[in-house]
């Protein structure tokens, strides 16, 4: 059966057009209205902008390490100056300072923003998905299924997160991979599994879901067409909150060295303490305060997005 859409939001000219066609119209003038809502939000945008400098600032790494330093000097993990085999100060030849072992400040920064970007995304993505799927299933069926992923959820949030992984990446050295999936795992089957739910719940009892039931969609097509395309603007807002839970876990967990990743922001600070410095951090500032400042500003910027989108769905934290 052909899907009928009111020809004053198209146009007349629409009718003979595939179906496919009028969704794409209909998606692209949604996404036109929500810009128009999220450009009005200041801190949004100025997200936005501090993403789009980590990632010019990530993608530097490769043009850097392939074209202007030197392999054996700038290296993140195996790189070292032989000149300085101690933490050494910002200088010319080291914008931001060298570490403990020589080991330059600024390549570190750069190489591992494109793994934090990588690891906070991936995670984010697992977490929507799972929790998208999740909770609108829990809304449409009901029952033991609706009862089955809330005691889940609940148990997930018994459990103090930031333990709870200590004791995993002690028990299992845990690589960036693995552990953005634990994350991700973790964070879906979580607290975005209940606020998705009740979300959806909301959106299944409305009249054109008895309308499309009743038409002969099936129970697939009605959950993927109707019901999860109306929670999906609360998903990219948790999503963006995810982000950033996933980049602090990880910069905390490898403070503790229970992660068995190379590099990223966390070993930076956590080199820095092994070897006896981060006590004294007013005069070796560089050894932590760049890596300090990249996690900081990294989470705020995904936050001040989450806060964007945050208008987009809510209505009433719109400017009249």
């Amino acid at each position: 059966m052909n899907e009928l859409v009111p020809t004053h939001e198209i146009g007349p000219t629409s009718l003979a057009e595939p179906i496919w066609k009028i969704r794409w119209k209909l998606t692209k003038r949604s996404l036109r209205q929500n810009w128009e809502i999220f450009k009005e939000s200041r801190i949004g945008i100025l997200g936005i902008i501090l993403i789009i400098a980590f990632g010019i600032f990530g993608a530097m790494w490769p043009v850097m390490i392939n074209t202007v330093w030197d392999p054996m000097v700038y290296d993140p993990v195996v790189g070292f100056d032989p000149m300085i085999m101690h933490p050494s100060p910002p200088s010319a030849s080291h914008l931001l300072g060298t570490d403990p072992i020589g080991r330059d400040i600024l390549a570190q920064l750069m190489y591992s923003t494109g793994r934090e970007f990588l690891l906070g995304v991936l995670s984010a993505l697992i977490t929507v998905v799972i929790g998208t799927a999740v909770g609108t299933a829990a809304a449409y069926y009901g029952g033991f299924i609706d009862t089955f992923f809330m005691r889940i959820a609940d148990i997930i949030l018994l459990f103090p997160f930031i333990p709870l992984l200590v004791v995993v990446g002690a028990m299992v050295k845990l690589s960036f991979l693995p552990f953005a999936i634990i994350m991700g795992v973790l964070g879906g089957f979580g607290g975005i599994t209940i606020i998705l739910k009740a979300q959806a719940l909301s959106v299944s009892v409305r009249p054109y879901i008895d309308a499309a039931r009743v038409a002969g969609g099936s129970d697939f097509h009605i959950i993927v067409s109707h019901i999860i395309p109306n929670v999906l603007p609360l998903s990219f807002l948790y999503m963006m909150f995810s982000v950033t839970s996933a980049i602090l876990s990880e910069a905390t967990l490898s403070f503790f060295g229970v992660l068995n990743i190379d590099m990223s922001w966390g070993m930076m600070i956590h080199t820095a303490d092994v070897a006896g410095y981060l006590f004294d951090f007013a005069k070796y500032w560089w050894l932590w305060a760049p890596a300090g400042l990249a996690i900081t500003l990294f989470c705020a910027a995904f936050y001040m997005v989450g806060r964007g989108l945050d208008e987009v769905v809510n209505p009433r934290l719109r400017k009249r």
